[in-house]
């Protein structure tokens, strides 16, 4: 299920476990689980890709990144298929992707000789690229009535939806924005205007899913099975610098 009207549909680059994802969440809606634990399956997935990689067995390693980011889907999909918004469980995904991500990063660190200044740099770096997929992707959905899960500024606790605990929404927004809050204000602060534009292009939203988790993860899978595992850090580096580039985009071309 989209979270987009289909009007307003574009080819994400980073969306490719979503078809994958919503087979698994089909064949999971008549059941117990619900999207939280399918959340944990790919917290889980993703330690067991990292055991892999520490010990040089790159293949498989790159077939669990996609898998994670497979179930990274599903735990949406099924969220939507059930009729089960949740806070809890928005903030839960966004949390292990950011601890998943640094755990990849010290990951690759650790078989490589690289210095772990420039892991820390690349961290940084993949979590501001993602940052800026995000907020133009929620600018987007809330623009035209797509899915509302996320906020285009979280900067207050929502209400629990129903069937939630208010106490429990509370205590993940608290950790959400300890870990988000300094990428989310950078964010908003290179691009104070971008909420206030027409609905973005298809073919802006396309290139800006270049930055999406799922893409991130697709390149590092991709690394991993050419054996680069030693270009991981310096590349995502240098993949920043697109960052400026999609906003001058958007300052230049598409004005509010």
């Amino acid at each position: 299920m989209s979270k987009l009207p289909k009007k307003y549909q574009f080819l994400d680059l980073s969306d490719y476990g979503r078809s994958p994802g919503h087979w698994i969440a089909f064949k999971l809606q008549d059941t117990n689980l619900t999207a939280i634990h399918v959340t944990s399956m790919f917290i889980i997935t993703g330690l067991i890709a990292i055991g892999f990689l520490i010990n040089g067995y790159l293949i498989t390693a790159a077939f669990l990144i996609i898998l994670k980011s497979i179930l990274d889907a599903a735990d949406g999909e099924l969220s939507r298929l059930k009729k089960n918004p949740s806070y809890v469980g928005r903030y839960y995904d966004s949390i292990a992707d950011l601890v998943l991500n640094f755990c990849f990063l010290l990951a690759f660190w650790y078989i490589t000789d690289i210095s772990i200044i420039y892991m820390l740099i690349a961290f940084i770096g993949i979590q501001l690229q993602g940052t800026l997929y995000n907020y133009y992707y929620v600018i987007l959905r809330n623009s035209v009535a797509g899915d509302t899960t996320s906020r285009v500024i979280e900067n207050t606790k929502p209400n629990a939806f129903k069937g939630e605990s208010q106490s429990r929404v509370n205590l993940f927004y608290n950790i959400y924005n300890v870990l988000y809050i300094c990428f989310d204000k950078c964010m908003y602060y290179m691009d104070k205007n971008a909420r206030y534009c027409h609905p973005f292009p298809k073919w802006f939203m396309t290139l800006i899913s270049l930055y999406g988790l799922g893409f991130q993860l697709l390149l590092m899978a991709l690394m991993l099975v050419f054996e680069l595992q030693r270009f991981v850090i310096p590349f995502f580096i240098g993949y920043s610098v697109l960052i400026i580039v999609f906003i001058c985009i958007r300052k230049l071309i598409l004005k509010p």
